[in-house]
C-alpha cells in the first residue's frame, strides 16, 4: 500500500515527519508522538493564555502520575490554593478596615 502524505482524522502529522516508520495505531507511538508536541511547543509564556495551560499542563502531567508524586503534586496545589485564600482574605479585611475609616 502506497503512502499518500495524508493523515487521518486521528493521526498526528508527526508520524510524516519525524516518527516515520512507526506505526500510527500503536498507543505507545500516538503517546510518544503527544509526548513530542508538549516538548516542541513554543508559545509565548507571559500571556493568560499560556498560564492557563501551563496549569492545565500541571493538571495533566499530575493525574498521570502515581503514588507519592501524585500526592506530592497534590500538596503543592494544596498548598498554592491555601495562599491564595489567605492572601484573598487579608486583602479583604484590609479594604473592609480601610472603608470603615
Amino acid at each position: 500500500m502506497a503512502d499518500t502524505g495524508c493523515t487521518g482524522p486521528n493521526q498526528s502529522p508527526r508520524f510524516q515527519e519525524d516518527l516515520v516508520g512507526l506505526d500510527p495505531q500503536d498507543p505507545e507511538a500516538q503517546a510518544f508522538a503527544a509526548h513530542l508536541d508538549r516538548i516542541e511547543r513554543c508559545e509565548p509564556a507571559f500571556t493568560v493564555e499560556a498560564s492557563i495551560n501551563g496549569v492545565a499542563d500541571f493538571a495533566e502531567s499530575s493525574n498521570r502520575l502515581g503514588g507519592l508524586r501524585y500526592w506530592l503534586a497534590a500538596v503543592v496545589v494544596t498548598l498554592i490554593m491555601v495562599g491564595v485564600i489567605v492572601a484573598s482574605w487579608d486583602i479583604l479585611v484590609r479594604a473592609v478596615q480601610w472603608l470603615s475609616e
